[in-house]
C-alpha cells in the first residue's frame, strides 16, 4: 500500500485546528473528506503538528496511505478542486512505508505576526494580532535572545499537554519590523503547547512594563504562572517543517 507525503498550506481562521473533532470543522477532517472522495476509499491523514483553532500554516506536512495508486506529482492538481479556498495542496510525493509526518520531523519554524497600529486594517484581520500601543521592537529583540539554546520551557507551556519532556532547543530567533508589521520568527527542534504564543505574549507584556520577571528568571521558575499571556492564535503561522 503506497504512502504519500503531502505538503499543504492553510488559513486557520475558519477551522477549529488541525485535529479531527466531533461537531467542529477542522483541517484534518476537511482534508480526509477530500482525499476519500479522490481515492474512492476512506483516507485518514496524519499531520506533522496539532495546530490550534485560528492558527495558520504556510507549510504543513502530512502523510496518508491509500490502497489505490495515484501519480503523486499529479495529486495536488486533482485534490485542490475538492478543497475549500482556505486549504491548498502544494506538493506531493511517495514516501517510504515507515515515514511519519509527526515523529520524523526534526525541526519547525514558527512565525508570530503583530500588526502594531491603533487602526485596524482589513488585510490583517484574523491574520495578525493587533497591538495598538507602540512597541519597542529593539527592546523585544534584545529580550528574546534569552530563549536561544536548550531550556526547560515549562513556564511557556499551556496546561493540557501530556508530553514527557518540556526541554526544547531554540536554534534561531529573529524579530523584524516592516512598517506596522512586527514578526517574531523562531526555529527549534520542537515546540510545546502554546509555546510560541506565550513567548510572544510575554515579550509584549514586558514591553509595556507589566510586572514580570526577566525572561531567564521566568525560564528558571518552570512555572506557567510566571510567564505572560498567551497571544492570540490569529498571529501564529507554521512557516516551515524539516526532515532529515
Amino acid at each position: 500500500m503506497p504512502r504519500f507525503r503531502l505538503k499543504l498550506a492553510f488559513l486557520g481562521t475558519d477551522f477549529h485546528g488541525w485535529q479531527v473533532q466531533q461537531n467542529a470543522r477542522t483541517v484534518q477532517g476537511t482534508l480526509n473528506e477530500a482525499l476519500s472522495r479522490l481515492f474512492e476509499e476512506p483516507i485518514s491523514a496524519v499531520g506533522c503538528s496539532r495546530t490550534d483553532a485560528g492558527v495558520h500554516a504556510e507549510e504543513f506536512v502530512c502523510h496518508f496511505d491509500a490502497a489505490k495508486s495515484f501519480p503523486a506529482e499529479r495529486l495536488p492538481m486533482a485534490l485542490n478542486p475538492l478543497l475549500p479556498d482556505s486549504v491548498a495542496a502544494l506538493s506531493c510525493e511517495e514516501a517510504e512505508s515507515g515515514f511519519h509526518a509527526r515523529f520524523d520531523c526534526t525541526g519547525k519554524i514558527y512565525r508570530y505576526d503583530i500588526f502594531n497600529s491603533p487602526l485596524r486594517h482589513p488585510f490583517y484581520e484574523n491574520r495578525a494580532a493587533r497591538i495598538p500601543r507602540k512597541l519597542d521592537v529593539e527592546k523585544m529583540r534584545r529580550e528574546a535572545q534569552a530563549f536561544l539554546g536548550e531550556h526547560d520551557f515549562s513556564s511557556f507551556m499551556a496546561a493540557g499537554s501530556d508530553i514527557k519532556s518540556t526541554v526544547r532547543t531554540v536554534f534561531s530567533l529573529d524579530l523584524q519590523q516592516k512598517g506596522d508589521l512586527v514578526s517574531l520568527t523562531v526555529a527549534g527542534n520542537g515546540f510545546l503547547y502554546h509555546m510560541v504564543r506565550i513567548m510572544a505574549g510575554t515579550l509584549i507584556e514586558r514591553n509595556f512594563g507589566k510586572d514580570l520577571l526577566p525572561i531567564p528568571e521566568i525560564l528558571a521558575k518552570k512555572d506557567r504562572n510566571f510567564a505572560g499571556v498567551t497571544a492570540p492564535a490569529c498571529g501564529l503561522y507554521l512557516q516551515n517543517v524539516f526532515y532529515e
